[in-house]
């Protein structure tokens, strides 16, 4: 495959990460809002469902982040690669 053609692909690829790590990035702001809720419930209440559920908002969150994270690490790889080859075409 030619050096553009793959250009082109991996520019593809990466506003297509791009968008997913805003939605990733949505959700998990969407999920700390809900465990900054549980926790503050989990302090002042009794109820055993109330902390339950803190641990589980608390999972939730650190699901997103490692997702959010692994988004990245996917995009900024891709990055290089596509700094790498563009690199090549000066060359040419």
């Amino acid at each position: 495959m030619r050096v553009e053609a793959r250009l082109f692909k991996i520019n593809e690829e990466i506003e297509a990460l791009r968008r997913e790590e805003e939605l990733v990035a949505e959700e998990l702001r969407f999920h700390r809002h809900i465990d900054d809720d549980a926790q503050r419930d989990a302090l002042v209440s009794d109820d055993w469902q109330d902390r339950s559920f803190a641990r589980s908002s608390s999972a939730d969150v650190k699901r997103f982040e490692k997702a959010l994270a692994e988004v990245r690490s996917r995009r900024e790889r891709l990055e290089r690669k596509r700094d790498e080859l563009l690199g090549r075409l000066g060359d040419l």
